[in-house]
């Protein structure tokens, strides 16, 4: 029997988006959106890093965060609404508070929040750092927290769009192109196209 094969098609990104997210031009607006976002990272990590007190500390034995998670998981009187939307989410709140986790996440999320701001403040791994942030952004929306939350995960989003440039301006500019990833255009041959096996940075 002849087997079934489907044609694979590349549908090509449009001039504005390649400029946008691949041309090492946008590198300064990027670098702009990095250092706001890595600062307000740092900024937010350190606090939780430093804070000693015996009920707000995050890495010694996670009070701080424990704090949060039982205000959050609370389930108020009627007509009052809880913090929490998702009862998906309130339940995993509630396990992390019955498992006793909070010194391990604690910790997780103090220096998960310093890791991220220094590797987009640096340039480094950029798309990785904005993700994770992404992610933790994500998890305080759930937990009923906007503050600046919005803005950041729309901001870390971009970032991931653009992380092959994101990080030119920065370490990124050395350490992709060790591991791959290159960073100039395939040389042109006689015929005027660039040689199939040569990746290219779009």
């Amino acid at each position: 029997m002849k087997a079934l094969s489907t044609p694979s098609t590349q549908v090509a990104d449009p001039p504005f988006a390649k400029f946008l997210f691949s041309d090492t031009r946008m590198s300064v607006v990027w670098l702009i959106i990095r250092i706001y976002v890595g600062f307000s990272w740092l900024d937010a990590g350190l606090h939780k890093v430093l804070d000693t007190g015996a009920k707000t500390n995050y890495i010694y034995d996670g009070s701080g965060i424990l704090a949060f998670w039982q205000k959050i998981a609370a389930i108020p009187a009627a007509p009052a609404k809880p913090t929490i939307t998702y009862d998906w989410y309130r339940g995993f709140i509630q396990l992390l508070i019955d498992s006793h986790l909070e010194g391990v996440f604690g910790k997780l999320v103090a220096f998960g929040e310093t890791s991220v701001g220094i590797g987009l403040i640096l340039g480094a791994f950029v798309g990785i750092a904005a993700v994770s942030g992404a992610f933790m952004n994500l998890n305080f929306m759930l937990a009923g927290s906007a503050s600046t939350n919005p803005v950041l995960l729309l901001l870390g989003f971009l970032l991931v769009l653009a992380w092959k440039t994101a990080g030119y301006i920065g370490l990124d500019r050395y350490l992709l192109p060790f591991l791959g990833t290159p960073w100039k255009a395939p040389p042109v041959t006689a015929t005027g196209k660039a040689p199939a096996h040569t990746p290219q940075l779009a």
